[in-house]
């Protein structure tokens, strides 16, 4: 049968409010999702301490972990810069030099330009691994999150049929 509105879902848990909901009540609930209408789930998912604790405490470790791993990509990308940038403070002091061949000034100049273009290309490499990250990160918060919900209704369903078959002996 299913189930349109929380007065429905109230009245099936015999319940005339989701504070009075005990851990008995709070299973029958989770092996009802699969019944209910999406608006009425998602409203009911919302109002569940344990599933919402729960998926957010697995989305505050995502977050801590991608901080970390930006942090530590950015750590990385400043020394590669600061590398760069030493390379081309030689390559200038090599330039500004009076004794050399106009061979090895072209050469010097060249050695400056493919210097830019590595660091360019690193930088766009980081970019799109943090945004790889970030993809990741995100798509991790959604599964987290799906998980905690079915694996209450997994659990839910379990105790619900096992309570079902001690009433059926």
């Amino acid at each position: 049968m299913p189930l349109d509105s929380e007065e429905e879902v109230k009245k099936a848990l015999g319940i005339k409010s989701f504070r009075e909901m005990s851990k008995e009540k709070t299973l029958a609930l989770y092996a009802a999702l699969p019944d209910m209408a999406n608006e009425v789930r998602l409203k009911l998912i919302e109002q569940i301490p344990t599933v919402q604790k729960f998926a957010l405490d697995a989305v505050n470790v995502i977050e801590q972990t991608f901080e970390k791993t930006l942090e530590s990509t950015d750590k990385s990308q400043e020394k590669l810069h600061d590398s760069f940038s030493e390379v081309r403070s030689v390559l200038k002091g090599e330039l500004a030099r009076d004794d050399i061949s106009e061979e090895y000034r072209r050469y010097l100049i060249e050695q400056l330009g493919d210097d830019l273009k590595e660091q360019a290309s690193k930088d766009t490499e980081n970019k799109e691994f943090v945004a790889a990250q970030a993809d990741d990160t995100r798509k991790s918060v959604i599964i987290i999150t799906g998980i905690a919900i079915l694996a209450g209704v997994v659990l839910a369903g379990g105790k619900v049929m096992l309570s079902r078959d001690d009433e059926i002996a």
